[in-house]
């Protein structure tokens, strides 16, 4: 078992508290110290130039594939130089008429190098065993596609 510790920090600074002006921008500190300004979503009267947490949970998601398939790609002894994904989250309403990310679809992007290079049959095993162990998927409803692209 691990912990995994945030500090969200909001303030209303001089803004009136009414929905349509006080401030959304709030910092996450993490445990390591690393600070990250954050907002609402422009949709929402964010700050378009900070992340967003539907942006976060994508990234999150994203962060967590590559990691577990960079692990399972080297245990077969395959060289990976490159992964890029440019994952898409989509926000609609769910079965309950909730809006929720309800699919998000990496779009990765890989670069092997050596002798040893993996078939597609092989990326697509690689990539189910990464889905399957992912943490953060495992910790959510939404369905995780994955779209190799070239």
């Amino acid at each position: 078992m691990s912990e995994h510790k945030i500090t969200l920090s909001w303030k209303r600074g001089d803004k009136p508290f009414e929905y349509q002006k006080y401030s959304r921008d709030h910092t996450w500190k993490f445990d390591g110290g690393h600070e990250m300004e954050a907002s609402a979503a422009p949709a929402y009267l964010g700050n378009p130039t900070l992340v967003d947490p539907e942006e976060a949970f994508v990234a999150s998601l994203s962060s967590c594939h590559m990691l577990t398939f960079l692990a399972i790609a080297a245990k077969k002894k395959f060289v990976l130089d490159e992964y890029v994904d440019e994952a898409v989250g989509l926000m609609e309403k769910n079965a309950e008429g909730r809006l929720a990310i309800t699919r998000v679809t990496l779009k990765q992007r890989l670069k092997f190098s050596g002798d040893k290079q993996p078939t597609p049959q092989e990326i697509e095993e690689m990539n189910h065993a990464a889905h399957e162990q992912c943490f953060i998927a495992n910790s959510v409803k939404t369905e995780v596609k994955v779209e190799p692209q070239s």
